[in-house]
């Protein structure tokens, strides 16, 4: 673990290994590493709206769960890209196949859980 979190700091250590791959394919993964940040900061930036913005709800405390669920998951999803774009670097320079994850799909299915619930809790009580 620690091996692979020191590929995320020092880009010597993951240019040591294999060889270096089609450049092309090198900038796809810094690209698709900056989505998921992209995605990691929208959720962040969703968690500080839900504690500032949103009325206080019926449900106790469903504002302030809302808020640090968003941003856990926003920190999640950054701390998971930086490690996957260092495993698919470390993959393509070993020609080796590209690591598979579940994390897209686990992604999806909290957002789409979290919203179901959202509109439940909207249904049921909505705001004060």
């Amino acid at each position: 673990m620690w091996e692979s979190i020191k590929n995320w700091f020092d880009p010597r250590e993951l240019r040591s290994v294999g060889t270096p791959p089609d450049y092309r394919f090198s900038l796809a993964n810094e690209r698709t590493f900056l989505a998921w940040l992209r995605t990691g900061l929208a959720l962040v930036a969703g968690g500080l709206a839900a504690a500032q913005f949103l009325p206080p709800l019926r449900l106790a405390h469903l504002r302030e769960g809302l808020a640090v669920g968003l941003l856990l998951l926003g920190a999640a999803v950054a701390i998971r890209a930086v490690d996957h774009w260092a495993r698919t670097e470390r993959a393509m320079r070993l020609n080796e196949e590209l690591p598979a994850s579940r994390f897209p799909a686990v992604l999806a299915l909290v957002v789409a859980v979290g919203a179901l619930l959202l509109v439940a809790a909207v249904l049921l009580g909505g705001a004060r």
